[in-house]
């Protein structure tokens, strides 16, 4: 394992040798660089998205359990947009009593907190409390499944096709690895409130008399591990979408088809351990001169507030994350009308290499030119005012 470990290093090593200079457009090892026991994979940087390697990573295959992600990402909106709540008693159908594979036992009927439910899910890969949630927050499965759909296609899984709300195989069920990447990555970044669930090892439901255990085993040999769902099935094979921090740099290794869960867990630990070995997160440091306003001529504002977008972090070789700076190159002032969302200069990210990634500074709000009217009332404002010399000390 040592010398297999040194050769995924070298690899790598050639990889970063190709990067172009001024930028680091990482190229994605592949398993031509070193292969995996599994049908495909993906690691991500969860911050950038940036792919650090791939195999078959668009090829449609069925996804078991991670499916779940997509539920869960769905029940975190909703809760976030205040249409549920926690402790809301989530009702048990007799379609979500039916269902097969890992369960909980639910009764219709029987009354669990959305809370417990998302215990379930997480931890256990509950199929029954994923579909009654499911119910609970679209009305019906096949609705979900619906919103399913339509969430996907918003965040660009052009290979996911989703059938049911708990991952059972069904025909046409399908994602790939690319995707599965891709709602793991928009679940961490705006709800990384699920890993108070999915770092859970064990737990308990109904007053203690239903015992759940983490079906992802990486929570107990895995520095850093942050979730996030396994999943397996007879079409699907064993599968994980595993999530890690080290550092501030934080990964997303997807794996599928594989023949074992110890092979999922092997070639999961493999790419992050080539990820966290060769890349860094550095912190990206903004001038402390950075202005936050900028002087407008012949507008109605004399100032217009400046969007500043570039990034806390940036992804970089490992070692090279103290050797970057950030320039500003901002006009003196602007010249009115201004409209919201318009560049109005560029925050560069830089090393020693050149430009690593050009940042827009945009404007914050309109500021509309100045008209009769406006001058008018400055003139008339002005008459009124009485100048400090006047004013008569007591």
């Amino acid at each position: 394992m040592k010398y297999r470990f040194l050769a995924l290093i070298l690899a790598a090593a050639l990889v970063l040798c190709a990067l172009p200079c001024g930028a680091l457009e990482v190229i994605p090892a592949t398993d031509r660089d070193f292969d995996l026991p599994c049908e495909a994979a993906i690691l991500i940087d969860e911050d950038s998205g940036t792919v650090l390697y791939e195999k078959n990573a668009d090829q449609q295959r069925p996804i078991a359990s991670i499916t779940k992600v997509m539920t869960l990402l769905l029940t975190f909106e909703a809760l976030e947009a205040g249409k549920i709540s926690l402790d809301d008693i989530v009702p048990v159908s007799e379609h979500a009593y039916h269902m097969g594979g890992s369960q909980i036992w639910l009764e219709p009927g029987e009354q669990l907190t959305l809370n417990e439910m998302l215990k379930a899910i997480c931890i256990s890969s509950a199929n029954d409390a994923a579909v009654a949630v499911a119910e609970f927050v679209g009305g019906s499965e096949p609705v979900f499944v619906e919103m399913m759909n339509t969430r996907a296609k918003e965040l660009g899984m052009e290979n996911t096709t989703f059938r049911n709300a708990c991952g059972l195989d069904e025909e046409g069920h399908l994602s790939s690895a690319r995707d599965v990447a891709v709602m793991s990555r928009e679940m961490l970044l705006n709800h990384p409130e699920v890993k108070d669930y999915c770092t859970v090892w064990m737990d308990t439901l109904r007053d203690g008399t239903t015992q759940l255990v983490n079906t992802n085993k990486l929570l107990k040999s895995y520095q850093g591990i942050t979730g996030l769902k396994t999943g397996t099935t007879g079409k699907a094979g064993v599968c994980i979408s595993a999530s890690a921090t080290r550092d501030n740099l934080q990964l997303i290794a997807v794996v599928l088809g594989a023949a074992s869960g110890k092979e999922r867990f092997e070639a999961a630990t493999t790419l992050l351990d080539y990820g966290f070995a060769l890349y860094e997160s550095a912190a990206v440091p903004i001038p402390a001169d950075a202005p936050s306003t900028l002087p407008v001529e012949h507008g109605a504002e004399e100032m217009v507030e400046l969007q500043y977008t570039a990034p806390a972090r940036c992804l970089m070789p490992k070692g090279q994350g103290t050797a970057i700076v950030a320039e500003l190159d901002l006009p003196d002032t602007v010249t009115a009308p201004v409209t919201q969302g318009t560049v109005l200069g560029t925050l560069n990210i830089k090393n020693s290499d050149g430009i690593l990634q050009t940042c827009p500074i945009t404007a914050a709000q309109d500021v509309a030119v100045r008209n009769f009217s406006f001058c008018f009332r400055r003139l008339v404002n002005g008459f009124l005012l009485v100048p400090e010399d006047f004013v008569q000390n007591e």
